[in-house]
């Protein structure tokens, strides 16, 4: 008896200690992940729309009892969380924030809550970049083998939330409504798939541009490329996009990379091949976009076609050539001297090393303070018509 109490005991103490085992390897929060307790609060509607998708995720990764199936289950809710948003936003529901806080949602939940086994700190960072690789759309991308023009569309995400918790981004809007979309452009059927950016110079610097476009280059599988990001007051179309970056601006982790108008710094590529890890490339590459047919699309905003740059030695001014840029040093490229910029000259760079004569560009969208559904609306509507008119010179 006393033997059958002492093995009670120790098996208690065995449990207790694998279950302490089981939750102490936690990781932190990063701050994107911080803010969602106050948007939680702001927000909550918002904030709180696919929380169905989180709960399954958590009872999953409790019931998990070994690395890959966990992996497989994380990619398959990031996934759904991708579609959901997806689907939600094409049948009316004109938000992008939702698919932005429950991703940071689940990323907390893969960093921080109980696993069915003795996980690792590398192992839950795995889960973590599967979420998010998933939820973005970067796993959905699926062109239809009869369609005749692929195009690919990037979003962002929102950013400058601690300025305002509530920012949305239509450039974000414009990924969940148009990813899928199919339309007829003479005679040929085009299909546009799409993927949301994060906000964050790691990424970039990462080489997540790269990682996306060069499977496509490679095969030469599109026919058209739009990145797009939330501007100005209008609608630019950025000519001349710049190597270098100059905005005094955090990203979503409110990193600031010291770069400045006078002390601009060029991009990082660690995947890359350059032994100071530095991204290579001319100060400034050009868009090969049908800027004309694009600007005769009637909607609220005049579309310009931006050549104003700024370098080193000149300051701001209007370019008119690939050749009167030459001997510059760039400081901001027509789409300025952030992320915005840098995945427009990233995807162009990239598509010339590859000799692709594809056309590839970077839309500016008109500025939106906080949320308004009808004028994002508004916005997609108008880069859906243009990149239907754009369609028509293939």
């Amino acid at each position: 008896m006393i033997k059958c109490n002492t093995l009670v005991v120790l098996s208690s103490l065995a449990l207790l200690t694998f279950s302490n085992s089981v939750i102490s390897g936690q990781l932190p929060k990063n701050i994107e992940e911080m803010r969602v307790s106050k948007a939680g609060q702001t927000l909550p509607q918002v904030v709180n729309r696919y929380q169905a998708i989180n709960d399954t995720l958590e009872v999953k990764l409790q019931r998990a009892t070994d690395e890959l199936s966990v992996t497989e289950m994380a990619a398959q809710q990031g996934h759904r969380l991708w579609q959901q948003a997806v689907r939600d936003v094409q049948s009316g529901y004109h938000d992008d924030r939702s698919l932005y806080w429950s991703r940071l949602n689940m990323r907390n939940t893969l960093k921080q809550d109980k696993v069915g086994f003795n996980i690792a700190d590398w192992q839950r960072e795995i889960l973590v970049k599967t979420v998010e690789k998933s939820s973005r759309g970067f796993s959905d991308i699926e062109f239809d083998p009869n369609t005749q023009i692929n195009i690919l569309l990037t979003g962002f995400d929102p950013f400058f939330l601690d300025r305002n918790i509530g920012q949305s981004n239509p450039s974000g809007l414009a990924a969940l409504t148009l990813d899928g979309y199919r339309f007829t452009v003479n005679g040929k059927t085009a299909q546009i798939e799409t993927v949301m950016i994060p906000v964050r110079f790691s990424d970039f610097d990462n080489g997540i541009i790269e990682s996306l476009l060069t499977p496509f280059y490679r095969e030469n599988s599109l026919d058209m490329v739009f990145t797009v990001s939330m501007g100005r007051e209008n609608f630019d179309i950025e000519r001349f996009p710049a190597r270098n970056r100059s905005a005094d601006a955090p990203d979503n982790l409110n990193v600031l990379t010291g770069a400045s108008f006078k002390h601009p710094k060029s991009p990082l590529f660690t995947s890359g091949t350059s032994s100071d890890g530095k991204l290579n490339g001319p100060e400034f590459v050009e868009f090969s976009l049908p800027v004309e047919l694009m600007q005769a699309v009637k909607g609220h905003w005049t579309v310009n076609d931006n050549h104003q740059v700024r370098t080193l030695s000149r300051g701001q001014f209007l370019a008119s050539s690939l050749a009167e840029l030459q001997n510059e040093i760039s400081v901001e490229g027509s789409g300025g001297g952030y992320l915005s910029n840098e995945i427009s000259y990233r995807s162009i760079l990239l598509r010339d090393q590859f000799n692709l004569t594809l056309p590839v560009g970077h839309i500016h969208t008109p500025r939106i303070k906080g949320y308004d559904a009808q004028v994002e609306s508004d916005i997609v509507e108008q880069i859906k018509a243009m990149i239907a008119a754009a369609a028509t010179s293939l």
